[in-house]
C-alpha cells in the first residue's frame, strides 16, 4: 500500500480485517492498550480519548461520541485503516522519550510533498492568535500541555502513539507557524504511511470540522 493512492485503501482495510481475526485478543490488548468485549466480540480503542468500538466478526468500527463521529465518518479515509493497523501491529514496548520530526522516519520525507504535506498550516491559522483555544482544544481530547515553542500539547491519537503539535504565534516579524513531532518509537508501531493517516487525522481533528 503506498501513502495517497487512495485505490489501495478498500484492499488495505480488507487485509486487515483478515488480519485482524487472526490474532489473539489477549495479545492484542496487552500490545495495544485496547480492551475486548468478550459477549460482544469487539475491541474498544481509545483514538484521541474517545472511544471506539472494532467488531472484527461484522467489520465495523464505530463510536457513541461528536469526536468518534469526526474521526470515522468525515475523517474516514484517515481513521479506519489506522485503527485497524494498531490493532493488528503495535507492540507492548515503553515510550522511548526521544522525539523525532516525520522526515527522520524511514520514507518520511513524503510528508512534505504536495498532497501529501501535513495541514500543519491550517493548524496555525486558526490557533496562531488563539494559544489557549489550541491548548483548551487539546485538552478535550485528553492531552496535556507542554513546554515548547509559544505552545505544545502531546496528545495521543492511540494509546502508544503520542504526538507533539507545536505552534509559534505571529509576533509581527514572522508569521504563525506549527510543526509535529513523534516519539521515536513510532515506526516500530506503524508503518510510515499509516503514521501519515494518524496524523493527518490528529491535525484536522485539532481544526475541527468547520475548518476542514
Amino acid at each position: 500500500m503506498l501513502i495517497g493512492e487512495e485505490q489501495d485503501w478498500p484492499d488495505g482495510e480488507e487485509k486487515a480485517w483478515l488480519r485482524l481475526l487472526e490474532l489473539d485478543q489477549m495479545n492484542v490488548c496487552r500490545d495495544t492498550k485496547a480492551v475486548f468485549d468478550k459477549s460482544s466480540s469487539q475491541y474498544v480503542l481509545p483514538m484521541l480519548n474517545t472511544p471506539i468500538f472494532i467488531s472484527p466478526r461484522d467489520r465495523r468500527i464505530w463510536g457513541d461520541s461528536s469526536l468518534a463521529d469526526l474521526l470515522l465518518n468525515k475523517l474516514a479515509h484517515y481513521s479506519r485503516l489506522s485503527a485497524l493497523w494498531y490493532l493488528i501491529q503495535s507492540k507492548d514496548i515503553p515510550l522511548s522519550g526521544t522525539l523525532i520530526k516525520p522526515r527522520e522516519l524511514n520514507g518520511g520525507l513524503i510528508f512534505e510533498k504536495g498532497s501529501h504535506m501535513l495541514p500543519l498550516d491550517k493548524l496555525a491559522q486558526k490557533y496562531g492568535n488563539d494559544i489557549e483555544g489550541f491548548v483548551q482544544k487539546a485538552v478535550t481530547f485528553g492531552g496535556e500541555q507542554l513546554n515548547y515553542g509559544d505552545a505544545s500539547v502531546r496528545i495521543f491519537p492511540f494509546p502508544r502513539i503520542p504526538m507533539i503539535l507545536l505552534i509559534w504565534g505571529n509576533d509581527g516579524e514572522f508569521p504563525s507557524h506549527a510543526d509535529i513531532l513523534f516519539d521515536s518509537t513510532c515506526s516500530r508501531h506503524l508503518p510510515t504511511d499509516i503514521i501519515w493517516s494518524t496524523a493527518m487525522m490528529s491535525i484536522l481533528a485539532m481544526v475541527g470540522p468547520e475548518s476542514i
